[in-house]
């Protein structure tokens, strides 16, 4: 598994990644065939990325890091009933989602709370000590949404998907995945209204 710590907020990659030859669509069929290849080139692609979103939703890389695995388990096994009707990256996110899922509610800890040395962002040179703790406040602010929330947060925000492609990924009505972010976003307005900008 990937043992990076510092969470960078990107856009998921188009299914094509840059000097690959194999869509993701192609490379899940071949799984589905038997080609090993080709599941550890989608480990390549996406584990990283996966393992993010999970450790954003869980707090924790120790689960983070199971979720991934786990993800790539259900495509080994799956693999060959995949229709390849939506992206295989809003794919693996729904799976991913429903495994976080499955991982708070089997781990009654408590609510998460994201490691103090895990940054969210990466800070620039010039970043004050006043803008690194905003960023913590944020950071913990988001930790402790109820886990729907946190979870239509962490793809709306950090993993960039639209309204539609939440819906997609959760199996969730669109109604119910806009409703989330309204009662998310009012969370943290009210949990972060102390905080001002420079």
């Amino acid at each position: 598994m990937v043992g990076c710590h510092t969470l960078q907020t990107a856009r998921p990659e188009k299914d094509v990644q840059a000097g690959s030859t194999e869509s993701d669509a192609n490379l899940v069929v071949a799984v589905g065939a038997g080609d090993m290849s080709a599941l550890g080139e989608l480990v390549d692609r996406h584990q990283q990325k996966i393992m993010l979103f999970a450790y954003r939703t869980l707090g924790r890389w120790d689960l983070a890091e199971d979720v991934a695995q786990d993800v790539f388990l259900r495509v080994h096994r799956s693999a060959a009933r995949y229709k390849p009707t939506a992206n295989v990256t809003t794919w693996l996110y729904r799976i991913a989602a429903n495994l976080s899922l499955d991982a708070i509610r089997r781990d009654k800890r408590g609510p998460v709370s994201i490691a103090d040395d895990a940054d969210l962002s990466v800070p620039a040179r010039g970043d004050t000590l006043e803008a690194r703790e905003r960023v913590d406040m944020v950071r913990q602010a988001v930790a402790a949404l109820p886990d729907r929330q946190r979870v239509v947060v962490n793809l709306h925000r950090y993993e960039g998907l639209s309204h539609q492609e939440i819906t997609e990924t959760t199996g969730w009505s669109q109604s119910a995945v806009e409703s989330l972010l309204v009662r998310a976003y009012a969370n943290l307005r009210e949990s972060l209204s102390g905080l001002r900008e420079p």
